[in-house]
């Protein structure tokens, strides 16, 4: 079998649980995240802060673990994980046990917090979480390459964290993955931010899990599985909103990435907003100069893991906008076969196209040598 050389365009930490309180601004240590095992009679280890929905730690550190053992795998916590979640030494090594050359590496922790009701919280989580990410990273930075996280209520504080995680070494950041109902992408506050992150040259992440309003998957809920299979609809608006809100098009050197979104449904989405910008745009004041599935493709990215569906739509959104992912450790990575599913899942591609989504596109978004 031929030895891909791959990228994974999102991957995830999973943080030790000791590290909030014990990086957090001493104001806020006695509201710091932790973990708690057995939470309400409930089997396994669990995150919780404030008012955000428990996770389990287990799902965090899934990887390769076959389907039929997670429900007793799903009772273990964190002092049970792969030596890779506090040693990054043994990281690379699964690297190369999976065949990965590098992995642009996400929060796991931090997804939930987005949807903390207290600003200031969210704010000294994510400050402690940067300053530990990059420590973990700094072991290799051409392998292991952090991405920040950044909360938007404050927009000069939001510059100002930017800059200081690109001068660590982080090569992108997470925001929400959709705003506050009454503060959407288009509000012209946002602008410093959007100015910052294209002079910065840090793209800019809406990943799964991570809208203001919160996860969007309460497992506690009744619709717990249709709210699993709308999750992207989140992206989609957002997406919207910086296309027909001009923000693209105001900042054209500004990188958008969909994380953990999948892409099968991009090209439909840009045709549909095609079609409502050519047909109905008039009535809505809308004036771009170009066309919004042009904005797309030329500063929207999107990762996926296992999405096959995006193949036969190429010609609409093609490989230099699209990036494999691994998502290791969590539950559902392709660890350790990733070379084996790239294989069976696209070895027929031309080798231009095949060698872009697993490798190219991601070394030029992230500007990986």
């Amino acid at each position: 079998m031929a030895e891909y050389r791959l990228i994974s365009a999102d991957s995830h930490f999973v943080e030790p649980p000791a590290m909030w309180a014990e990086r957090i601004d001493k104001k806020f240590r006695d509201h710091a995240p932790h973990t708690v095992k057995g939470l309400n009679g409930r089997e396994g280890e669990w995150f919780v802060c404030e008012n955000i929905v428990p996770m389990s730690v287990a799902g965090f550190f899934g990887a390769g673990v076959p389907s039929q053992d997670l429900p007793e795998h799903s009772k273990k916590g964190f002092d049970q994980a792969p030596k890779s979640v506090w040693d990054p030494a043994y990281r690379i090594a699964d690297q190369d046990r999976d065949g990965v050359q590098a992995e642009v590496i996400y929060t796991s922790m931090g997804m939930p917090l987005f949807g903390l009701d207290n600003a200031e919280l969210r704010f000294a989580c994510f400050r402690a979480f940067n300053d530990w990410a990059t420590e973990y990273c700094s072991y290799d930075l051409k392998r292991l390459i952090p991405l920040g996280l950044i909360t938007l209520e404050d927009i000069p504080s939001a510059v100002e964290e930017l800059q200081r995680i690109a001068k660590k070494g982080m090569r992108g950041a997470m925001i929400w993955a959709e705003p506050p109902d009454d503060r959407p992408y288009s509000h012209p506050d946002y602008e410093p931010f959007w100015a910052a992150a294209q002079d910065l040259n840090m793209p800019l992440s809406l990943h799964i899990l991570t809208a203001r309003g919160g996860t969007g998957a309460n497992q506690a809920g009744r619709n717990f599985l249709l709210s699993l299979a709308n999750l992207h609809h989140q992206i989609e608006r957002s997406i919207s909103v910086l296309v027909f809100g001009g923000v693209l098009e105001k900042f054209p050197r500004l990188k958008i990435v969909s994380a953990e979104n999948d892409v099968g449904w991009m090209a439909y989405f840009m045709y549909r907003l095609d079609t409502v910008q050519h047909r109905l745009g008039a009535l809505g004041g809308l004036k771009l100069p170009t066309r919004a599935s042009d904005y797309i493709k030329r500063q929207v990215y999107a990762t996926f893991i296992a999405d096959p569906v995006f193949v036969d739509s190429l010609h609409r959104y093609g490989p230099d906008n699209i990036m494999w992912s691994s998502d290791y450790p969590h539950t559902a990575a392709t660890f350790p076969r990733s070379q084996e599913i790239v294989a069976k899942r696209f070895g027929d591609l031309p080798e231009e196209q095949r060698r872009k989504i697993i490798h190219d596109t991601a070394a030029k978004v992230y500007g990986l040598e």
